[in-house]
Parts: C-alpha cells; structure tokens; sequence
C-alpha cells in the first residue's frame, strides 16, 4: 500500500511538473543579441555591462508585461556571414523573441536582410551606416544610434565655419567608412561650394598604413581633415601624424574620436583642437545621466563609456517596446516601436515612424590634452530630435521606396 502511495504521489508530481513547465518557459522573454566582441573589445565589454545593467533594472521591477527579460549573445567574428549564422540559431534553436545588437555596419546590414527575410524583429543598437534605416532600410528593421549623415550633419556647420578650401579624408574601406565620407562630403558642399577635396585616403579595417596614409595626405597639403578611423587604426594615426606634424597648422573633423573608449587609449598623444563626436561622461549633469552613470558606477566600479550607453538604451528601448505592444509578436512589436519613446541617460527619445531612425543625439566638441589624457571641452549635445539633422520624410520615402 505504501508503495502504490508513493507511486501514486510521483505519478502527481510528474504532471504538476509537465503542466508547470510551459508557464515557466513562457515567462521569460529572449534578447538574442549578436555583436563583434572579440574583434571590437574597447566599445562592446562597456556595452554588454550597459546590457547587464538595463537587464537587472527591468528585472528587479517586475520585468516586461510580467515576465523576465533574459539576454542571449553570440560573437559575429565581425563577419556577415558569421552573424547571419548566428542570428539563424538564435531565431530557430534559441526561441528568441527579438534580435539585436551588431556593431560593424557590414555585419548590421547582413542581419538586417536577415530580419527582412525572415520577416523577425530586429533592433540595430550601433552600426552607423544610412543605409540601416534609410537606403535599404526595411520594416523590420530600428536603429538606435544616430548615424553617418546625422553626425556628419552635426559636424559640417562646425567645420564650414572654419573655411577651409582644401580638405583630405582618411576612413576604414569599409561600409561605415564610405558612408560617413559621403555623407560628410554632401552636407560640406553644400554649405560651401567652393570646398575641395584633395586627398583620399581608404585604408583596410584594423590594417592602416599610417606611414604611408600620413605621409599621402602631407603631400596634399590639405587645409582640414576629415578623419573617419577609430580604435587601434585611429591610435596608429594619431602617433604616426604627431610623430610628422601632419596636424600642425591644419583643421581636423573627426567622428567618434571623442567617445572614451577610441580618445583614452591615446593617453598623451591625445590632439589638442580637433571637433569631434563624443561622449564627456565626465561632465554630463542631468538628472538622467546621473542616475545611470552612480548605477553602472556601483555596479561595475569603472565609468562608463558610449558603448555602455548604447547598451542600456537599446535593452530599455526592446523593453519600452515589449511593454507598449503586450507582446513580442513581431507585427505588433513593428507597430509599436513607430513613434515608440524612451528615457536614456541623454533623455528621451523617439523611434521615428517614417524610418525607424531614433532620435537620440550626440555629443559635439573638441579634444583637448589635459595632464597627459585626452578629454571633450567646448562640448554640447546636440538633439537628434532636430530636423537640421535628419532627412525629411519626402526624402525618408524616396530613400526607401524599394521596400
């Protein structure tokens, strides 16, 4: 009899467990995120801690819609097909309910046209090309980070007020780089037709030359220069200019190199005077950044960087999403997310309906070596909620009237 009993209680227990077990799988909802990790370590371990933090935050609430959020990475070996790969098993082993990440835009741009072809939500946190959201962009597809032709556009007013004729332009021969350049090349003409440029410099990502890049564009001799390179390519730039005095007596634009991660490995190399891109963690005083930068300061006990920013907005922006469409459903996520506002630590910001385009903004000014390390100063942020700075819907629509 206590044998039957006891069969009979294991018997119960097994289908509490079996009916149980879908209620637990169903409350937890996936981020499947893919990104460059190995090859692009400077920006993205800030930015998978500013993932981290956002997860724990929405978590320690009550999570989204009453489930928790659980965030699922993978290394794109910075390649597109490695992420498309990736994305594949994400979507088809994993379960995941959306996708996100990316850093390169070649690799953002393959994971897109997978999204596309899968008809699968798809948040693009950083790569910066236009073509993520304007050329080529899809339904399926948001980005968060303001790029090429946003940052280009906040820079040319800056550099047309410099008036220089002659210009030279250095960028990785890549998709981000060529984007930017042209982007950049656009918006300078046409706030100053007479501008030339009289040097192009494209150099292999992660393998530049800087001997010979440096001493291309001496021989030019360019008035300003418009330099696109970053990580150990803009370190290599840098030191090889100083070393040859490119830099003395001329202007440089530069995007991104004010951003911690790309200006504090210069350490005293770092330039005086360039009009930069950036992130002043340092100096930022509103409310919102204040409670994000003693969150991740008490978390991590480092400061943060950009990437940890991009991190944290993205992983609120899929949560501010999941919530306002009840669902993770991809139609109703696509729905949602147009016109979808949220708070980051550089305020609130709006996924624009017309492109998926957010509008968070950037932060503009110059370098300036102080006590052997480089900072921001002169800086301001600039909205990317401006209309200066994104194109019209007229022009969104003619963009994307292949989709």
């Amino acid at each position: 009899m206590t044998m039957r009993r006891n069969l009979m209680r294991a018997t119960a227990a097994a289908a509490l467990a079996l009916t149980l077990a879908p209620v637990f799988a169903q409350g937890v909802i996936k981020i499947g995120e893919v990104n460059s990790y190995k090859a692009q370590p400077a920006f993205l371990e800030p930015y998978k801690k500013g993932m981290e933090l956002a997860v724990d935050e929405i978590n320690a609430a009550g999570g989204v819609n009453g489930k928790k959020i659980e965030l699922i990475t993978r290394d794109d070996n910075a390649n597109p097909g490695d992420a498309v790969r990736v994305a594949e098993e994400l979507v088809s082993r994993e379960k995941v309910d959306v996708l996100a990440g990316t850093f390169l835009s070649n690799t953002g741009l393959a994971v897109a046209d997978f999204a596309k072809q899968k008809k699968f939500f798809f948040l693009a946190g950083e790569p910066l090309t236009d073509k993520m959201t304007w050329q080529g962009g899809n339904q399926y597809t948001f980005r968060l980070r303001p790029g090429t032709y946003m940052q280009a556009a906040m820079l040319v007013p800056e550099a047309a007020k410099m008036k220089k004729k002659r210009w030279a332009v250095v960028y990785p021969n890549y998709e981000y780089g060529q984007s930017a350049v042209a982007a950049f090349k656009q918006l300078l003409k046409a706030a100053q037709p007479d501008v030339e440029f009289v040097a192009e410099q494209a150099t292999p990502l992660g393998r530049v030359d800087a001997g010979s890049v440096v001493q291309a564009l001496s021989d030019a001799k360019p008035d300003a220069i418009f330099n696109v390179l970053f990580g150990a390519d803009l370190s290599k730039f840098v030191r090889e200019g100083n070393t040859r005095g490119l830099f003395k007596g001329i202007e440089v634009v530069s995007v991104l190199t004010g951003e911690p991660e790309y200006l504090d490995p210069l350490k005293d190399e770092a330039p005086n005077g360039w009009l930069v891109t950036g992130y002043p963690w340092y100096g930022i005083n509103t409310p919102a950044h204040k409670a994000f930068e003693q969150a991740y300061q008490a978390k991590f006990k480092d400061y943060p960087r950009l990437g940890s920013v991009v991190g944290y907005s993205m992983i609120k922006s899929a949560a501010a999403g999941i919530a306002k469409a009840k669902s993770t459903d991809t139609d109703k996520l696509v729905a949602a997310f147009k016109g979808l506002q949220v708070d980051t630590p550089f305020g609130k910001i709006t996924y624009r309906p017309e492109d998926h385009q957010a509008t968070m903004g950037a932060f503009v000014g110059r370098t300036k070596n102080e006590g052997g390390k480089g900072v921001m100063v002169d800086y301001v942020y600039l909205d990317g909620a401006d209309a200066k700075y994104q194109p019209s819907a007229a022009d969104v629509k003619k963009s994307r009237s292949a989709e």
